[in-house]
């Protein structure tokens, strides 16, 4: 007998409200594919998903059926359970998007020997990286996909950011401040900044988190909420703000005024705390959206120039962060829901990440 269904849906006007439903799994029909998520991550960045999900439409890609309710997005990695798709074979193996659900049925298009899309009507519209699942014809193991699912989509959007401040000179800065410096996006933008050399790179993050952003070795220099003015206010100096919280985006804009030559809004690990339209002395904070940076690097190099960039930075980001991330797997309902509570209240240590599996079994 085939496992249920089952999916796990956040109330959207309060992501701390969640739910699990289990049904039958789906059918599907001529042109579908079956996707059964083995494994997924489930990191800050996702929760970034469902706060911006409706600015940013990150709720549109796996809707739910009752509108008040969401599937969060997440990447992991899918086998092909059943597939009317000559070309798409059972078994296969693919990396992607998907929601926190056991089962995605997608309708694949473009399909080539590493990767298709979901060329699904309602997923049209939206960003097409999000749409592109990568085949695996040498697979990985078991904790190398770990890796991958937790680390890769987050190095990506960082290696996009160090790519545009380096287009962009830095601005002029000579310093760069990464807000919520232990959030895992922010660590792969510090390793890559400090690789590129050129500007001091500054961690701003919180007591509890403090030691571990000054031993991870990426930054130059790390500071606390509360102790901005610590910093020069007459250094020219870049924001980098993975956290959206208002009152640090006030101390920092505050401190550096007309010093403060960009202020870069990536995330919202501080979710609950995002005030959108606040005025700020110095430059208004510009959201960073990685999707677009992509289409703009892919027309410039190519799909496969765009490919080698980005695997031959992270070949090296990948290397330092297995030294010092402890990935920490939850499976089941109840275990995905514990794992959920502690990504949404900013409880887990930042040494750790949750790889999460909705099934019971595996």
């Amino acid at each position: 007998m085939a496992a249920p269904h089952v999916d796990f849906e956040v109330r959207r006007s309060d992501l701390r409200e969640h739910r699990t439903l289990t049904g039958e799994r789906p059918s599907i029909g001529p042109g579908q594919v079956l996707l059964h998520l083995d494994h997924a991550a489930l990191t800050a960045n996702n929760i970034t998903y469902g706060a911006f999900g409706d600015a940013m439409g990150y709720w549109k890609f796996f809707p739910a059926a009752d509108p008040a309710w969401g599937r969060i997005p997440v990447w992991g990695f899918a086998d092909v359970e059943a597939s009317m798709v000559d070309g798409v074979a059972e078994g296969e193996r693919v990396y992607g998007y998907f929601p926190m659900s056991t089962h995605l049925v997608v309708e694949p298009d473009r399909i080539a020997p590493r990767s298709f899309t979901d060329g699904a009507a309602h997923r049209q519209l939206l960003p097409p990286v999000y749409n592109q699942y990568a085949r695996m014809p040498d697979p990985m193991d078991e904790g190398t996909e770990h890796l991958h699912a937790v680390l890769r989509p987050l190095f990506t959007t960082s290696f996009l950011i160090d790519d545009f401040l380096a287009e962009e000179g830095s601005f002029d800065a000579m310093s760069v401040v990464i807000a919520s410096a232990s959030s895992k996006t922010a660590l792969a933008l510090a390793a890559v900044l400090a690789g590129r050399g050129g500007v001091e790179v500054v961690g701003l993050t919180s007591e509890r988190n403090a030691g571990f952003v000054a031993d991870v070795g990426y930054y130059d220099r790390t500071v606390t909420y509360g102790d901005v003015a610590s910093l020069d206010p007459s250094v020219p100096t870049v924001l980098v703000d993975m956290g959206g919280d208002a009152a640090v985006l006030r101390e920092v804009h505050g401190h550096f005024g007309a010093s403060l030559r960009h202020s870069c809004q990536v995330g919202a690990t501080h979710w609950e705390q995002v005030e959108f339209g606040v005025e700020l002395p110095g430059p208004a904070p510009t959201l960073f959206f990685a999707p677009d940076r992509i289409r703009q690097r892919v027309t410039d190099w190519g799909a496969t120039g765009f490919a080698e960039r980005v695997d031959g930075a992270w070949d090296q980001f990948v290397d330092s962060a297995a030294g010092w991330l402890e990935v920490v797997v939850h499976r089941g309902p109840e275990a995905v829901g514990a794992a959920y509570d502690d990504v949404v209240a900013g409880s887990v240590a930042p040494h750790q990440a949750y790889i999460i599996a909705l099934d019971t079994d595996g």
